[in-house]
Order: C-alpha cells, then sequence, then structure tokens
C-alpha cells in the first residue's frame, strides 16, 4: 500500500513528500487512492520513522511501528490534531458513525429493559423511550461532538480544560471503567445472536469471533473505523424492516398496556436506566472528528450527530420494546428469549418464519456489532492514554489487545446474567456523568461563553498549571456533592437511598446533574476570583512540564 500516512507518528520530522518518495508512481498513486477512501484528505505526508524520537524506543517497537504505517494503520496519540491537519470536509461522517453505532443489535436492547425487566407494557415503553431519548439526544450528543473538530482534542484530554488536569483523572478512569463494561455488553449481545444462527456455535464461540471482529476494525484506528461505519448500518437496517413484516401481526394483536398499571418507581427507573445508556455516547464523540473540518459550522456538526443518533436511536429503542413485551404472548419467541437473558435468540425466533433468509440476515446482524463495539473500544483506549503521560507512549493498539483479552472471558461468564449485568453497569455510567456533563456544559457555556478560542489546547492540554486549565477545586467539590446526592436518590438491586425508597424511582442522575450545576457554578465562580494574581511563571510552566513528562 505504500508507507504514506499523514502525521500518524506524533512528534516526529515531517518531511516533504518529493524528499523521502521511495516507491513507484504506481504505488504512490495506489496510496492517495487509499487515503481518499478512507476519508483523510490532508495532505499525503512520509513520516521519517528513523527519527529521533523513534530511536528512543526499542527497536521492537520501531519495526512493528514501520510495518503498520505501510498498510494504514493509525498509530496517532492523544496529542490534539494541530490545525491544519483538521480539513477532512466529509462531515457525513460523523451522521454514519452514529447511525451505524446505533442501528445495532445493542441499541435495540435498551429498549428491551421495560418490558422484560420492569414489566412495563408498550404503551408506557413507547412514551418513556420518545421522552428521554429527544431529551438527551437534543442536549448532549450534538454538543460534545463539535469539540472534535473545533478543538482537535479526544473527549478526556478535553476534560482537563473542564475538571483541571490531575482532577480530570476522576472521569477519565470512571470512563475507561464505563467503556469496558459497555464493550461487554455489546460483545454479549453481538455473541449470543451469533450462537443463534447454529445449535453447534453456542453464544461463547459467539462472543470470541465479536470480540476479536471488534479488535480488527479498532486496530486499524480511526480512519477506517469511519470507513467501515459508513455501510455497517445497511444488514441492520434490513434486518429491523424484515422483523417488522415477519413479526408484525404479533406486535397488532399484543397488549399496550399490563393487567398490572405500571408503578412510578418502575418508569423513572427505566427512563433513569434509558438516560444512562445515551448520554453515555457523548464521552465518545468527540474522538471521531478530531481530523475533520475544523472551519465547519457548528450547527452543521450539531446537525449531522443529532441526526445519526435520533433516527437510529429512538427507532431501535421502539423495536426493542415492542417485540419484548409481545413475547410474552407468542411461545417461540418467549422460548428463544429463555430466561429473559437472550437477546440474540428472541431476534432468532423473530426471523425463524423467513427461513434461510433469516439466518443469513442474523449472521450479518451480529457480525456488524462491531459497528457499536469498535467506536467503544476505541475510545476506552484513548481514554486509558490520558490517565497518565506513561501510558501515552505505549500504541494504542496494544491497549485494544488487553481490552479485548479482559472483555472475551468476562463477557462469556456474564452473559448467562444478562440483564443484571445490563442493569448494574448502567447504574455506574449514568451517576458519575451526572456530574460530568454538570461541569462541562456550564464552564463552556458560562465561564468561556461558548467561544473555542478560549481554549488554548495545544498550548496547556498537558501542561498542570497553566492558566488556561482550572486547578481542580471546583470540579473535585462538584463531584462529592453530586455523589451525595446521588446516594439519596439512587434505585438499584445492590442498594436504594431514602428518597427513591419513597417510591419516586431512581432520580439520582436527574438530581445529581440539576444539584451539581448549582454547586459548579458558584463553586467555579470562586475558584476563578481566587486563582486571579496566583498564577505561575511562563517559566515555571516550562520547568514543571519538563519535569512532568519523564514520568
Amino acid at each position: 500500500m505504500g508507507c504514506y500516512l499523514d502525521c500518524l507518528v506524533p512528534r516526529c520530522d515531517l518531511l516533504p513528500l518529493s524528499a523521502s518518495m521511495s516507491h513507484s508512481d504506481e504505488k504512490s498513486s495506489t496510496s492517495r487512492e487509499f487515503k481518499e477512501e478512507l476519508g483523510d484528505v490532508t495532505d499525503i505526508q512520509a513520516v521519517d520513522i528513523e527519527s529521533q524520537e523513534h530511536s528512543r524506543k526499542a527497536p521492537w517497537i520501531v519495526k512493528a511501528t514501520s510495518w503498520l504505517l505501510k498498510w494504514g494503520v493509525e498509530l496517532e496519540d492523544i496529542d490534539p490534531i494541530p490545525d491544519e491537519r483538521r480539513t477532512n470536509p466529509r462531515l457525513y461522517q460523523l451522521f454514519f458513525v452514529w447511525f451505524s453505532a446505533n442501528a445495532n443489535i445493542f441499541t435495540y436492547v435498551p429498549g428491551t429493559v421495560g418490558p422484560a425487566f420492569y414489566g412495563l407494557g408498550i404503551r408506557d415503553s413507547f412514551l418513556i423511550i420518545v421522552v428521554v431519548d429527544i431529551m438527551c439526544t437534543i442536549s448532549l450528543y450534538p454538543f460534545s461532538a463539535v469539540f472534535g473538530p473545533k478543538l482537535g482534542t479526544r473527549s478526556m484530554v478535553f476534560a482537563r480544560f473542564c475538571w483541571g488536569y490531575y482532577a480530570a483523572l476522576i472521569p477519565t478512569v470512571l470512563n475507561v471503567v464505563s467503556m469496558q463494561g459497555y464493550l461487554i455488553i455489546n460483545t454479549i449481545i453481538g455473541g449470543q445472536t451469533l450462537g443463534a444462527t447454529s445449535a453447534h456455535l453456542g453464544a461463547s464461540l459467539g462472543i470470541v469471533i465479536i470480540g476479536l471482529l471488534a479488535l480488527l476494525v479498532t486496530f486499524c484506528g480511526v480512519h477506517i473505523l469511519n470507513w467501515y461505519e459508513t455501510v455497517a448500518w445497511i444488514p441492520n437496517v434490513i434486518t429491523f424492516i424484515v422483523m417488522l413484516g415477519a413479526g408484525g401481526k404479533h406486535l397488532v394483536n399484543a397488549p399496550l398496556t399490563n393487567a398490572i398499571p405500571a408503578s412510578a418507581a418502575a418508569i423513572m427507573t427505566f427512563g433513569a436506566t434509558l438516560a444512562a445508556t445515551n448520554v453515555s455516547w457523548a464521552t465518545l464523540t468527540p474522538d471521531y472528528g478530531v481530523y475533520h473540518d475544523r472551519k465547519a459550522s457548528s450547527w452543521r456538526i450539531f446537525i449531522y450527530v443529532y441526526l445519526g443518533f435520533i433516527v437510529s436511536s429512538m427507532l431501535a429503542h421502539l423495536i426493542g420494546a415492542a417485540f419484548t413485551a409481545a413475547a410474552f404472548s407468542v411461545p417461540s419467541w418467549q422460548a428463544g428469549l429463555g430466561n429473559g437473558n437472550d437477546i440474540g435468540g428472541l431476534v432468532g425466533a423473530i426471523l425463524e418464519p423467513v427461513g434461510g433468509f433469516g439466518k443469513f440476515l442474523l449472521v450479518l446482524v451480529a457480525l456488524t456489532s462491531p459497528s457499536a463495539c469498535a467506536p467503544t473500544m476505541y475510545t476506552a483506549c484513548t481514554s486509558f492514554m490520558t490517565i497518565a503521560p506513561v501510558f501515552a507512549k505505549v500504541p494504542r493498539f496494544l491497549f485494544a489487545i488487553a481490552s479485548t483479552a479482559l472483555l472475551i472471558p468476562v463477557g462469556i461468564v456474564g452473559a448467562t446474567k444478562f440483564y443484571s449485568t445490563f442493569v448494574d453497569i448502567l447504574s455506574i455510567v449514568g451517576y458519575w456523568l451526572a456530574a460530568h456533563f454538570a461541569i462541562s456544559l456550564l464552564e463552556h457555556f458560562v465561564f468561556r461563553r461558548g467561544e473555542y478560542s478560549a481554549y488554548e489546547v495545544q498550548q496547556a492540554w498537558n501542561k498542570p498549571r497553566h492558566p488556561n486549565l482550572p486547578r481542580g477545586y471546583a470540579s473535585l467539590l462538584t463531584f462529592a456533592c453530586t455523589v451525595g446526592l446521588v446516594v439519596v436518590c439512587m434505585d438499584q438491586v445492590w442498594y436504594t437511598g431514602p428518597i427513591a425508597r419513597a417510591g419516586t424511582g431512581d432520580m439520582g442522575m436527574l438530581v445529581g446533574f440539576l444539584g451539581g450545576s448549582a454547586v459548579y457554578l458558584g463553586a467555579r465562580w470562586a475558584e476563578r476570583r481566587w486563582i486571579v494574581g496566583k498564577r505561575p511563571s511562563v517559566e515555571t510552566i516550562a520547568v514543571e512540564t519538563s519535569v512532568h513528562a519523564q514520568f
């Protein structure tokens, strides 16, 4: 393929193409076509892998890097992408990344939780899904996605500009845990679906196959991931349409409500679970636009991402709720669902009347489940690299391999208790995100007045005491207060707070977000007033940065 990729290795000397060309014109042309196919339209430059930075690395890393570069694998670390490299005009990729990630068997699952786990009917489930999806989608995903092209930063690097350098370790570590948890869930669903195609295959082997496919896409990097997502949605949308055609008559005859009216606590708790699923995507969205046009309208980015999410996620949630609610009155569907833990079995039972074509669709749906797994794994890796400078020096694909090695055995064990595993993971995700988004939204719109120029990204992102980074006192106080509010309002199997116990259901995320917002407004104002006149000199920052980079 040729070894010319634009700036995939950070901090190495870049040579003009004419100075380092060592291949024939034919191979160079092929390399250019491959680059355009991946959507990376920046100038193609030769990478000097023998640079001073590479010479400090172990020989096996240098050799591996050279080989991977030839095949187009992204070797970028977490350094912010400079302005001159954020030029990709293909903004439609931002639509397809999130449309494919949600027009997926995984997004089908949160809708099933209402009927399967909380005993809600179709009508109640539909009303909750529509309200929660609209509220979450319009408020968080598009907002966070704009930071990718505008600032060129990954999500957890950007968190430093809201939390402070050291305090940002809290959301970074929690994001790694959350993403790994979602990876486990995604792999279980994909493995179960693949296992439903054959009695000899089984869910366990299916989990192994799906985990390895997700690793393959993640290993290659964001350019190939963007290309993959532009086509991964096709078999899933076809399958949803066939499912509606094959099982529509059972949906029409299914009761809209259960014999026992839904309790307020069940409705609120299902809404909280669905909201946690939705908002968790917002910590991923900046990562996939860091190479896109920084001059593009923020509204264009917003609309592409918003449509990608709302169209796919609401459709999948509604279908999931409808089929699961109807499954209890259709013996073959109920048998496929088993004890409520086999989503792949339910989908297989719905497609059974279609015969061999249904089996074929089931295989395609399973094999395209990495459309949700790969973005999750990619962000888990970049988040882990943000925890400490020493991790940023490790190639991202090694973290992807480690992530896969962990998720496969845990997924095989967790598949036997799917819904309890699903709800337990979501409880962790939703609660900490309440504080994270309260801090992020207020920092941007109130204290930086919505101005992207207020972020000195290239100068400040890795300097703990840079004046452009908060000290972190306000964010730490906000996080502590949010945890206190969440504890008294949460409703989980392993703990129910006193307010939730009174019959309100799970209000932890909502109350945590509102309370955290109020605390951060006051605390950040006080922090900004206090640090005026206490900023370190430029010389002090330079010395501290030099020492910090050695660890």
